[in-house]
């Protein structure tokens, strides 16, 4: 039964998805113009090669926001519940809370979150 449901899923998700994409090269606008191949960044030309090398510090710092981003979202069902788990719910944040500040220390001490 289980397997049966998991085929399912997989398959109108296959489905759906390639449903989307042939219904959008179907009615999508297309537009062929020479201009649609250019960089394009605020409406300013660019001037020489857009594929210059960017900085590793960029991605790092994103990277490191996205994690902490989506660590705090979890923050939200703890909220909820916390009343009906007591103290068992306010050891567990408190740990996962550690575990974060764990990280951010480390990320300090190796100067991820410097711009050099």
């Amino acid at each position: 039964m289980n397997f049966t449901l998991l085929v399912t899923v997989i398959v109108t998700g296959i489905t759906l998805v390639a449903a989307a994409y042939i219904i959008a090269k179907l009615i999508g606008p297309r537009s062929y113009a020479k201009v649609k191949g250019e960089p394009y960044e605020s409406g300013i030309p660019t001037r020489g090669s857009s594929w210059i090398p960017i900085h590793v510090g960029y991605y790092l710092f994103a990277i490191l926001f996205l994690m902490f981003d989506v660590e705090t979202v979890f923050l939200y069902p703890w909220a909820v519940v916390v009343k009906q788990f007591g103290a068992a719910a306010l050891l567990s944040i408190g740990f996962f809370l550690v575990v974060l500040v764990f990280g951010l220390a480390y990320a300090w001490r190796k100067g991820a979150l410097e711009w050099k």
